[in-house]
């Protein structure tokens, strides 16, 4: 008997243009989302895939409106130009960027990776200090230039007119702790940013007069309403977060940084728990008259393209990282790892899973 991960369900339909449907469920991590960044450019590479859903927090939002203003502005090398501007920018941000893009910054690379020791003290410091003050006390302006870049680089009216696509960005409510998922054709770059708004970093985004902080604490991502809203039957989830890690942190900054990676992965695994007990429930034979969520869950096929073992070596502190070299070095990364995906599981989609989703009640 075939795995439940292999077992043959309902093959997908095709879109009237011949291409299979595939939602994508994309994970925040800082600047780790240009693995995502990568993972996308190589999908767009596929004419015989259709991206009908994407669901982001925090970066994989921002990945996920770059995507879909550029489908409306040249298809998918469109997709890729938005993206890849949208990235370019955040890395002009960097303090160093001029130095670092300079043929001086790279002969002089070596020896910034020799620094790095000596500037952990003041890391730790800015650390401290953050942890001590809020930003209304640190950032009493609100100054953010991540939503500059956004403006300049997506166009949001393209973004809520998108008929290639559709977009689902998730926030946390401060006041009740719920998860928010702000539809597409109602998307401003404010929402966007409320997706990403980490609490000690910023100040609350308010909208309609409701604060809201990071969509990683309620859902990272959610992946709810791709299967109640979209009609592909395939969903790809882009993980950039470590589930597991082999060693115990002992020193309060590896404490705090595991801490964080348990937290914005435990939205994640709930709801993927629960898919899977669902799907047990529901059991190999189709049930005739079912609710239709259970048809719909019945119906589901699971893929992953787990970048979080690569990226664990990297720290959390590198979530921070803008530079140029970095986040190229992340989208080369991303862009191997859905090459090796498309390689081994191409012929999966629309047929059944790659990921077996039961997996998840074993951990």
């Amino acid at each position: 008997m075939p795995s439940q991960s292999r077992a043959r369900r309902k093959p997908s339909p095709r879109t009237a243009s011949g291409k299979l449907p595939i939602d994508l469920a994309l994970q925040g991590g800082g600047s780790h989302g240009a693995f995502t960044w990568g993972v996308l450019d190589r999908l767009l590479q596929e004419e015989w895939l259709e991206i009908a859903a994407i669901s982001g927090t925090s970066a994989g939002a921002m990945n996920a409106v770059a995507l879909a203003a550029g489908l409306m502005d040249g298809g998918r090398e469109g997709a890729q130009r938005v993206l890849r501007q949208f990235w370019t920018r955040v890395a002009e941000l960097s303090p160093f960027h001029s130095l670092q893009s300079s043929p001086v910054g790279a002969a002089f690379a070596p020896a910034q990776a020799l620094l790095a020791p000596w500037l952990a003290p003041f890391k730790q410091f800015n650390a401290a200090l953050g942890s001590q003050l809020s930003p209304y006390q640190l950032n009493p302006l609100n100054l953010n230039p991540l939503r500059d870049v956004l403006l300049e680089t997506v166009d949001f009216q393209r973004v809520c007119a998108c008929h290639k696509t559709q977009l689902f960005i998730a926030a946390t409510q401060v006041r009740t702790g719920q998860l928010r998922v702000f539809g597409q054709h109602e998307l401003t770059a404010d929402m966007v940013m409320a997706s990403a708004c980490l609490p000690l970093m910023f100040q609350a985004v308010e909208i309609d007069g409701e604060a809201y902080w990071d969509g990683g604490y309620a859902g990272n991502p959610s992946l709810l309403p791709l299967i109640t809203d979209s009609p592909a039957d395939d969903l790809l989830l882009v993980q950039i977060n470590p589930v597991q890690r082999d060693t115990v942190p002992r020193s309060a900054s590896d404490i705090l940084d595991r801490i964080n990676e348990v937290t914005f992965n435990a939205s994640l695994l709930k709801e993927m728990r629960t898919l899977a007990l669902m799907q047990q429930l529901v059991g190999s034979e189709r049930i005739a008259g079912g609710p239709p969520l259970f048809r719909r869950v019945q119906d589901l096929r699971v893929h992953m393209i787990d970048g979080g073992e690569s990226l664990a070596p990297l720290g959390a502190d590198s979530k921070t990282d803008t530079g140029w070299a970095f986040l190229s070095k992340l989208h080369d990364l991303g862009l191997e790892a859905a090459d090796r995906w498309l390689h081994a599981n191409r012929q999966d989609v629309g047929q059944r899973s790659s990921f077996d989703l039961s997996s998840v009640l074993q951990a």
